[in-house]
């Protein structure tokens, strides 16, 4: 298992990390999975597009519509429930499928680091399955 270390910037923000994960695919694992895991609950993990900019931007701009930071209906403590809700309609874990010893995502597809409560330090977990 390998653990990736992220340092996010800002509140919200998605960071590609497809790079970061394709250069641990182990070198002698053609076929097998990727399973990548956010150990955080204010910060979740997609799939999406990797080419235009603007798919980020617009993606984190309508989640800031549809979750307000600070709702009156909102009861944790903390006040970031807005970050949790986010955060699991993302999703906390990806898996990939590995061919030809790479990650096997679609032409305009990338793995993103979702964060919704930083800027923080961020630990990323990755483990392989190698086909039998």
């Amino acid at each position: 298992m390998f653990s990736l270390n992220l340092k996010t910037s800002c509140r919200d923000e998605m960071i590609d990390i497809t790079s970061r994960i394709d250069e641990l695919v182990p070198p002698d694992m053609t076929e097998g999975l990727c399973h990548i895991f956010s150990v955080h609950t204010t910060a979740g993990l997609t799939v999406n597009e990797n080419c235009d900019p603007d798919v980020r931007h617009d993606l984190i701009r309508k989640l800031d519509r549809l979750i307000e930071w600070n709702s009156p209906d909102f009861q944790h403590f903390e006040g970031n429930s807005a970050a949790h809700l986010k955060a699991s309609m993302m999703g906390f874990s990806q898996m990939i499928p590995i061919r030809d010893g790479k990650l096997f995502l679609g032409r305009w597809q990338g793995i993103y680091f979702c964060e919704f409560d930083g800027p923080r330090h961020r630990t990323v977990t990755v483990q392989f399955m190698k086909n039998q």
